[in-house]
């Protein structure tokens, strides 16, 4: 009697834990399962990028009440051009081993010798496989506000995914940087960053093509004849 008590007594409370523990636990193994921090969707990005071997793209770049407009051109893993249209005829080409400016204002023509430990950390190379791998690396990523899509710009229809990444050191050229992906696409849209003065930096990408076959003669350039050289503009190789 008092067995058959204690099941009549018990059970009740048995069958209510079971039944407030088992859709909780349900709950949380859907939420474990959609939970994706800033760090592992910077890796879903970089992945994206890794399956690139060249893109071309409009960008846009401004800097205080600067704006520059151009087409650049990337070939993986390290070649990068910007051919601009504002200002016109100015040309930014890497191939690797040297950085090529050209001004014409100027007639002036740039040349820096470059290491990889010294390779550029430009907006427009930040935006590639090898670019991503640093950022990964040397910045500490967080959302802006969530995982969930939102617009680019308030009164658009456009929506990215923002990332904001804070340097780990006081080395990297870029306090903070903020990342716009496209949710659609997981390619880069928008690169802000704010610079070690203080400065800010934004680069556009749009009307972006993957995959175009792009050779590597597109990133010999031809100085014009007429043209200055000024050679390690920036440092010397013995720096």
């Amino acid at each position: 009697m008092g067995f058959m008590n204690y099941k009549k007594r018990g059970m009740p409370v048995k069958v209510c834990f079971f039944a407030f523990i088992l859709p909780l636990m349900a709950v949380l193994s859907v939420n474990s399962q959609e939970i994706v921090t800033a760090d592992r969707y910077l890796e879903s990005v970089s992945e994206r990028y890794s399956s690139i071997r060249d893109y071309e793209a409009r960008i846009v770049i401004r800097s205080g009440s600067n704006e520059m407009t151009g087409n650049v051109s990337h070939l993986s893993p390290h070649f990068l051009r910007i051919d601009f249209t504002r200002p016109a005829e100015q040309v930014i080409v890497f191939n690797g081993e040297q950085l090529t400016v050209y001004l014409p204002e100027y007639r002036a023509v740039l040349n820096q010798s470059i290491t990889p430990g010294r390779r550029p950390s430009a907006g427009a190379s930040l935006a590639s496989s090898q670019g991503l791998t640093l950022l990964r690396r040397n910045y500490v990523s967080s959302f802006v506000t969530g995982p969930e899509p939102v617009l680019l710009e308030e009164g658009g229809n456009e929506r990215v995914v923002k990332l904001r990444l804070a340097r780990r050191t006081i080395a990297e050229g870029f306090r903070e940087l903020i990342l716009s992906i496209s949710s659609d696409t997981k390619l880069i849209r928008r690169i802000e960053g704010i610079t070690i003065a203080g400065g800010q930096v934004q680069f556009d990408f749009t009307n972006i093509r993957t995959n175009q076959g792009i050779p590597e003669l597109r990133f010999v350039y031809d100085s014009p004849a007429s043209a200055y050289m000024y050679n390690n503009f920036l440092f010397r190789d013995t720096d």
